[in-house]
C-alpha cells in the first residue's frame, strides 16, 4: 500500500476556497547580551546577538563540516562566515550565518566585497545551518566600527505575501518610510528609479515575480523586495490534469476547484479521486491521487480540491527516483479539500479483460516513451488507467503471494499461454505485460500459481516498487479457489548404469538455526530424497558457512553440510559426502558473514571423488593428463570478473569406471538491473556485463578441457542468474555445450518466479558428446509455491540422468 509518513493532514469542509500558503510575519525576539562566535558555536540554541568578523562565505556543508571561500569574488549573497578573528581559517571556529532579506542587501559579500574583514553584531536564532552550529533568521545587524549605517528607506512590503493566488487577485505595495516613491518591475529585472512608478494595486492574472524598490531624496534606496505569485488554474477536470501521457501537462502548477468522488482512502494522508464527468478519450485517466494530511475523507464523498499538481514517486527501493515511474497527484498539503456531497455511489469500474479493455500481451514499451499508445504498450495501458477504479473478473493467480500482493490474469488466464503450474513463462521477446499486481495488504494470505478467484477484484490503479498495481483490501476479495498445482516428483528413476546429477539452490542454507530452521532442513532433505530420488551428485548453491550470517570470520561450511547430510540420512537417503572450497571471508557476495558458495554432495556408494589435491580459495584449477590439477578446484578465482561474486568450483568424479567433470556455478545476481515497468525504456541491465565476462571464462575452461581431451565429459550446473535465450547463456554454451534446459518442453521450462514471471535461472549444460545420452527434468517443487505448500527454497532443482558409458 501507499505509505508516506512524514507529513500531517487536516480537512477543511468548505464548498470552494482559494489556495493560500500562509506566511507568518517574523516576530523579532529579544536578544540576550552580545556573545562571541565561539560562545555561539558552543551553545547553539536560543536567540542571540553574535559579534564577530566577516571572513568569507560558506560554500557547502556535510556531517557537521563546512567549506568556506575566503577571497573575492564571492558567488552567493545568502550567507556569511563569521569568526572571532579576521584571519580565521579553522572551520571549527567559524559560524555559518544565514542572511535573511532583512539584512542581506547591505551585508552580503557578492555585491559588497568591501565588507570582508568588517566586524558586525547580528541578531537572530542560534541553530544548525549547513549541518553545523549556525546562525539563522537574522532580524537586524550593525557594524561595530562605530560608524552608523547610512539612513535607508524601509523595504517595500506587499499586501499579499508571495504565494499562490486566484486569478484577479490585487496586490498593494507599501513602505513604512513616509512620502517614499515605489518603483517596480514584473519581467524579472531589478527595478530602478526609471522603472514603473507604483500608483495603484497590481492585478495578478498570470504567474509573475514583482520586484520593488522604494526611493526618497536624502536617504539610501531601500533594498529590493521580491514577491512571487503563482496563479491557480481553474476549470480543469482530472483528465485535463492527467493528459494523454506519463506526465501531467500542468505538472508543478496549482489548480483549484478540481472535482471528483473519493474512490479509495489509502490512509489519513492519501486518497484517490475519480471524475464524475469523464471525457471520451481512453488515453486520459479519470482518476488521480490526492495528498492531504488529515483529510478525513471517506469513499463516496464528492469533493473539490485545490493544490499543486506533482509527479511523485511513491514507495519503492532505495534507487526509486532513478528507476521508477511517478504518479500524478494533487498535493493539497497547503491547499484545501472541500466536501460537496457525502455517501454517493461510486462510478462503474473499468473492466480489464473479456468484455472490457484488453491489456497488451506482448509489448511493455517499444518506442522509448516517444508515442503514447495504450493499445500496444503495456506501460502506456496502465498509465491510461492511473488512479481509476478497475475490475478484474475471475482472476487466475500466476505466482505465490508475496509482500501482501498477488499477481493475476483476468478471466482465469484463458487468453494467455499458461505453463504446467498455471504460471506465465517469459520468452526472449515477451515479458508478459498482461500481468496485473493486486496489492491487498495481507501477507498471510496463502495462494500459489494455479489458484483462482470466482468473482471480481475491484480496486484503483496505483504504482509502487517498480510496478503498476491495483489497490484493494483482502476482505473485499471474491471467493478463493485452490487450484490443482501440486509439487512434483521427478520422472527420472535411479538406474544402475546411469548417473544422476542435480542442481539445487538451497537459499542461504547453514547450520545456524536462526537463519535456517529445522523445518527448512527437513524440507530440503525431503526434496532431495523424495522429489529428486537421491541423485548421485547434487550441486548445492548458496551453502553458507557453519554459523550463517554471523560475521565473525568463519568460512568453513562443514557444520552446514553435516546438518543437511544427517537429515537426508534420517529420511532414508544415502550417507552423502560433501566437498567444496571455502571462500575468503566476505569476498563472494551474499549476506555479510554468510560466505555463500557452491559445493557438492555425492553418494559414495555410487560415485567417488577422483583422487587429487583440494584447491584453496585463490588457486586456479587446470586440466592436464586427463585429470584436474586440483580436485575440487576453483576456475580462475582471482579474475576481476568474479569480484563480489561466487567462483565456480570444478570437481572430477568416477562413476562405474567413467570420469566426469562437474562444475558448480552461481553467477552474479541481477541486482542493479532496471525494472521492466520503470522510467527507463528499454531498462538498463547493469549486472549483465559481469555475467558475460564470467560466462566467457567458464566456457574457456571447458574449451581447455576439450582441447586436452576431445572425449572429456563436462557438466555445468547451478544458478546462472540469466535465461536460456540470453547472451550470457549463449556465450557459456559456445560450440562446446548443450543446455539441457532447452530440451525441456516450454510449458515446464521454469525454475524461478519473479514478479509473476516464471523463468529459468537454473541450468544444467553438458558437453555436446553427452547430450544425446542425457535426459533432463525440472522438478517443480518450490518456485510457484509458498512455504505453507511445502516450499523449501525459492528455486526449483534441475536433474539430469546420463548414460555415461555410452558417451564417446
Amino acid at each position: 500500500m501507499l505509505k508516506r509518513k512524514t507529513k500531517k493532514l487536516t480537512n477543511i469542509s468548505i464548498i470552494f476556497a482559494m489556495v493560500i500558503s500562509l506566511i507568518l510575519p517574523m516576530q523579532q525576539a529579544s536578544a540576550a547580551d552580545v556573545i562571541t562566535v565561539s560562545e555561539a558555536i558552543a551553545n547553539n540554541t536560543g536567540t542571540a546577538t553574535v559579534e564577530g568578523y566577516i571572513v568569507g562565505i560558506v560554500s557547502s556543508g556535510n556531517n557537521g563540516n563546512i567549506t568556506c571561500d575566503y577571497e573575492a569574488p564571492f558567488n552567493t549573497e545568502y550567507n556569511l562566515a563569521l569568526a572571532d578573528s579576521p584571519d580565521e581559517k579553522n572551520i571549527a571556529k567559524i559560524l555559518p550565518v544565514q542572511l535573511t532579506t532583512d539584512v542581506r542587501a547591505d551585508l552580503n559579500l557578492k555585491t559588497h566585497p568591501e565588507n570582508l574583514g568588517k566586524k558586525i553584531q547580528i541578531t537572530g536564532n542560534l541553530k544548525a545551518y549547513f549541518t553545523a552550529p549556525g546562525h539563522k533568521d537574522a532580524t537586524s545587524f550593525s557594524f561595530v566600527d562605530g560608524t552608523p549605517p547610512e539612513p535607508q528607506v524601509e523595504e517595500v512590503k506587499s499586501s499579499v505575501e508571495g504565494q499562490v493566488v486566484s486569478k484577479g487577485t490585487q496586490v498593494t505595495l507599501s513602505t513604512a518610510t513616509p512620502d517614499a516613491a515605489i518603483y517596480y518591475t514584473v519581467d524579472g529585472s531589478n527595478p530602478t528609479a526609471d522603472s514603473t512608478l507604483y500608483s495603484a494595486p497590481i492585478t495578478i492574472n498570470e504567474d509573475v515575480t514583482i520586484k520593488a524598490l522604494a526611493v526618497k531624496d536624502g536617504l539610501k534606496d531601500s533594498s529590493i523586495a521580491e514577491f512571487k505569485y503563482q496563479v491557480a488554474l481553474s476549470g480543469l477536470r482530472i483528465h485535463d490534469i492527467q493528459g494523454a501521457g506519463h506526465n501531467s501537462p500542468v505538472a508543478n502548477k496549482v489548480v483549484e476547484g478540481v472535482e471528483g468522488i473519493v474512490t479509495k482512502v489509502v490512509d489519513d494522508r492519501n486518497f484517490y479521486l475519480q471524475d464524475l464527468v469523464p471525457d471520451n478519450d481512453s488515453n486520459t485517466s479519470e482518476g488521480i491521487l490526492v495528498y492531504k494530511p488529515g483529510h478525513e475523507q471517506t469513499e463516496g464523498n464528492v469533493v473539490s480540491v485545490n493544490g499543486q499538481v506533482k509527479e511523485w514517486v511513491l514507495e519503492g527501493y532505495s534507487d526509486k527516483l532513478g528507476t521508477d515511474l511517478a504518479m500524478t497527484e494533487i498535493n493539497a498539503d497547503k491547499g484545501q479539500v472541500a466536501t460537496l456531497e457525502e455517501g454517493q455511489e461510486l462510478p462503474e469500474s473499468i473492466v480489464i479483460g473479456m468484455f472490457g479493455l484488453q491489456q497488451p500481451t506482448k509489448i511493455i514499451d517499444n518506442d522509448n516513451f516517444e508515442e503514447f499508445d495504450p493499445n500496444e504498450d503495456g506501460i502506456d495501458f496502465y498509465e491510461s488507467l492511473e488512479g481509476m477504479l478497475v475490475e478484474i473478473n475471475n482472476p487466475a493467480v500466476i505466482a505465490p503471494q508475496k509482500y501482501g500482493e498477488l499477481v493475476v490474469l483476468p478471466d482465469r488466464g484463458e487468453y494467455s499461454r499458461l505453463n504446467s503450474a498455471g504460471a506465465l513463462n517469459i520468452t526472449e521477446f515477451d515479458y508478459n505485460p498482461e500481468r496485473i499486481f493486486v496489492d491487498m495488504g495481507d501477507e498471510d494470505f496463502v495462494a500459489k500459481s494455479g489458484d483462482y478467484f470466482e468473482g471480481a477484484i475491484t480496486g484503483v490503479v496505483s504504482y509502487g516498487f517498480s510496478n503498476y498495481k491495483v489497490l484493494t483490501d483482502a476482505e473485499d476479495l471474491p471467493a478463493f479457489v485452490e487450484g490443482n498445482t501440486k509439487r512434483e516428483i521427478t520422472r527420472i528413476h535411479e538406474k544402475h548404469k546411469e548417473l544422476t546429477i542435480a542442481s539445487f539452490n538451497v537459499e542461504n542454507f547453514s547450520a545456524n538455526e536462526k537463519g535456517t530452521s529445522d523445518e527448512k532442513v527437513m524440507r530440503i532433505a525431503e526434496s532431495i530424497v523424495q522429489n529428486l530420488k537421491s541423485p548421485d551428485i547434487v550441486g548445492l548453491v548458496e551453502m553458507q558457512d557453519g554459523n550463517g550470517s554471523t560475521n565473525d570470520g568463519t568460512t568453513d561450511a562443514k557444520e552446514s553440510a553435516d546438518r543437511l547430510i544427517a537429515e537426508i540420512a534420517a529420511q532414508g537417503g544415502p550417507e552423502y559426502v560433501y566437498t567444496d572450497i571455502a571462500p575468503e571471508n566476505n569476498q563472494d557476495g551474499g549476506q555479510p558473514g554468510g560466505n555463500i558458495r557452491v559445493g557438492f554432495i555425492y553418494n559414495p556408494e555410487r560415485v567417488s571423488l577422483t583422487e587429487g589435491t583440494k584447491g584453496t580459495a585463490t588457486e586456479a584449477v587446470e586440466y592436464k593428463d586427463g585429470k584436474l590439477t586440483l580436485n575440487p578446484g576453483r576456475i580462475d578465482p582471482t579474475n576481476v570478473a568474479f569480484e563480489d561474486s561466487r567462483k565456480p568450483v570444478a570437481a572430477q568424479f568416477e562413476f562405474n569406471g567413467e570420469s566426469v567433470i562437474v562444475v558448480a556455478n552461481h553467477f552474479n545476481s541481477k541486482g542493479g538491473d532496471q525494472p521492466l515497468f520503470g522510467k527507463n525504456q528499454p531498462p538498463f541491465l547493469g549486472s549483465e556485463e559481469q555475467r558475460l565476462a564470467i560466462a566467457d571464462i567458464v566456457n574457456g575452461f571447458v574449451k581447455d578441457v576439450k582441447e586436452e581431451d576431445k572425449n572429456a565429459k563436462v557438466v555445468l550446473l547451478g544458478d546462472f542468474n540469466d535465461f536460456e535465450f540470453t547472451e550470457s547463456l549463449e556465450i557459456l554454451k559456445g560450440n562446446e555445450l548443450t543446455n539441457m534446459v532447452e530440451k525441456v518442453p516450454f510449458n515446464e521450462r521454469f525454475t524461478y518466479s519473479y514478479q509473476g514471471n516464471a523463468q529459468v535461472l537454473d541450468h544444467i549444460l553438458v558437453t555436446n558428446n553427452m547430450a544425446k545420452k542425457t535426459k533432463v527434468d525440472i522438478v517443480h517443487i518450490n518456485s510457484q509455491f509458498m512455504e505453507q505448500h511445502g516450499r523449501a527454497s525459492d528455486h526449483d532443482p534441475v536433474l539430469i540422468q546420463v548414460k555415461l558409458d555410452k558417451v564417446k
